[in-house]
């Protein structure tokens, strides 16, 4: 039986959104202090869709793989939508993540959701509660 899924090695030997954005209309990072990995998303935002997003990860084949996996869910999609996508809609459309894993796809998730609330604002909108939520969320984890 394989570790990983056939999409999760695709992901990861042939990433599609490697990169970093210059002059990006918002940044996420976010990371792991457990696993060490640590993900970067950039986003590009034009008529409230995201025509652009990036990431660059330090991390195992998993972290790689979520991290691209969930820059093709994001892109093209309205910020709305893109704040909706879930750890579960990662892992899902890598076909699954081994148990031990699954925390790589959390990160992806959470990178793409930081990036989202550094836009709103340095966009001087309305940051959504869900997002504002979360935000606070994770600097409260990130202390400890």
């Amino acid at each position: 039986m394989a570790l990983y899924s056939k999409t999760v090695m695709e992901h990861f030997m042939h990433p599609g959104n490697v990169g970093e954005i210059k002059n990006a209309d918002g940044v996420g990072t976010v990371g792991n202090p457990v696993c060490g990995d640590l993900m970067t998303v950039y986003v590009q935002v034009k008529a409230g869709k995201i025509a652009d997003i990036k990431f660059k990860t330090f991390g195992c084949a998993a972290a790689l793989a979520t991290s691209d996996m969930i820059c093709d869910l994001a892109k093209g999609s309205t910020l709305e939508q893109a704040a909706e996508l879930t750890r579960a809609n990662v892992a899902g459309s890598l076909g699954g993540l081994p148990p031990i894993k699954m925390h790589c796809s959390n990160l992806a998730a959470d990178a793409l959701h930081e990036a989202l609330y550094d836009y709103y604002k340095r966009a001087g909108l309305k940051i959504p509660a869900t997002l504002a939520k979360e935000h606070e969320a994770r600097k409260k984890t990130a202390h400890r």
